[in-house]
């Protein structure tokens, strides 16, 4: 079975959060990105405490798709530093899974 992942990043614009989305999907690199938002996120940056209101994009990929999903976030986000980490799904509804897999890019493909 594929080892699949769920890849978080933000941004300060819904319509960037939906490009980021639409060409991840279009590039079969993910099955499926949900866009949440606004939220409030509060962090460190440049020795302050900012506060920013932010769209997160929640993407569902495989594993081996992660580094070309990086890259793709990377050429359309407008943040210097870009929050892309992912993790592991380790469990999952079978039907969802199997469906997630079929949507992606197959490795010939990469």
């Amino acid at each position: 079975m594929a080892s699949f992942i769920q890849v978080f990043t933000t941004t300060d614009k819904q319509d960037e959060a939906e490009r980021i989305s639409q060409s991840l999907v279009e590039a079969r690199l993910a099955g499926c990105v949900q866009i949440l938002g606004p939220l409030t996120s509060c962090y460190h940056w440049q020795g302050r405490i900012e506060r920013a209101e932010e769209w997160l994009c929640l993407v569902k990929t495989r594993q081996d798709l992660y580094a070309a999903v990086e890259e793709m976030i990377r050429s359309r986000h407008s943040y210097e530093t870009p929050e892309i980490i992912s993790i592991p799904i380790t469990a999952g509804s079978q039907d969802y899974l199997d469906w997630l897999g079929a949507s992606l890019a197959s490795p010939c493909e990469e």
